[in-house]
C-alpha cells in the first residue's frame, strides 16, 4: 500500500445514508412548511450534525426549527437503524479487500451508536474493531475542524501525512485537507450531484475516485 493507513468518513462513503436520509429531510421541511428539495438539502446539509446542522437549517429558513421537527427526525433514525440501509456500491467488497493487518478506522460526524448499529448490517463490525470515532463523542471540534482525523490517526499510530482519508462532503473535505491526510474524494453514492467532483477538487483533495475500483488503483 502507498499509505500507512486509511481513515473512511462513513455517512455516503460505507453506507447510502446521504442519499435516504436528504430525500426524507427535504420531505420534513416541507411539510412543516419550508419547502425544500432533496438538492436543496444535499447542497447545503450534507455532513453536518448535531447544532451545526440544526443552526444551519435555522439560518436558511430564518426561524427556529418548531418542535414538532425533533420527533419526526427521531422516528425516522429509529426506524433506519432498525432496518438498515444499503452501502454504498462496492463498499464491503473493498473494506473486505484490504489487509487485515492494515490501520484502518472509521471518523464520523454520526454518533458510534449509529456507525457501529450501520456496520453490524453490513456485517463489517470486525473490520474496524473499537477503530470508530465520533465528532460528538471523541474531539471538542467536530467536521470541517481536523481535529477528528487527528485523533483517529494517532488512535491508529500512523502518521497523518502517511494516511489516505475518503470523504465524500464538503464539510468532510475541508477537514480532511486541514490534517494534513492524503484526500480522496469519493463520489460513488447515489447523493453526489453533478459537479461535486468538482466542488471537492476545489477544495484541494488530492484524488477524485468514482467508484471503489478507482480507490483501490489510488493507494495500491
Amino acid at each position: 500500500m502507498r499509505f500507512d493507513g486509511i481513515i473512511f468518513d462513513f455517512d455516503g462513503v460505507l453506507l447510502e445514508s446521504e442519499a435516504a436520509g436528504n430525500e426524507q429531510l427535504a420531505e420534513l421541511l416541507t411539510d412543516l412548511g419550508f419547502p425544500h428539495s432533496r438538492e436543496d438539502t444535499l447542497t447545503h446539509y450534507t455532513g453536518l450534525s448535531g447544532p451545526d446542522f440544526i443552526a444551519a437549517i435555522e439560518a436558511r429558513i430564518g426561524t427556529a426549527l418548531p418542535p414538532e421537527f425533533y420527533p419526526r427526525r427521531a422516528e425516522e433514525d429509529a426506524r433506519v437503524l432498525t432496518e438498515g440501509l444499503a452501502e454504498v456500491a462496492g463498499a464491503v467488497a473493498f473494506v473486505r479487500s484490504l489487509p487485515d493487518d492494515w490501520p484502518k478506522a472509521v471518523a464520523s460526524s454520526s454518533s458510534t451508536h449509529w456507525v457501529k448499529t450501520h456496520l453490524a448490517h453490513l456485517g463489517l463490525t470486525d473490520a474496524f474493531g473499537d477503530k470508530v470515532f465520533s465528532g460528538k463523542e471523541h474531539v471538542a471540534r467536530g467536521k470541517p475542524a481536523p481535529d477528528l482525523y487527528l485523533h483517529a490517526a494517532d488512535a491508529l499510530g500512523i502518521a497523518i501525512r502517511r494516511t489516505a482519508i475518503l470523504e465524500d462532503s464538503i464539510v468532510g473535505v475541508t477537514g480532511a485537507v486541514a490534517s494534513g491526510a492524503h484526500v480522496i474524494g469519493l463520489c460513488a453514492g447515489t447523493h453526489c450531484l453533478p459537479g461535486h467532483a468538482d466542488k471537492l477538487r476545489a477544495l484541494g483533495v488530492h484524488d477524485i475516485a468514482a467508484d471503489f475500483e478507482e480507490v483501490m488503483r489510488l493507494i495500491a
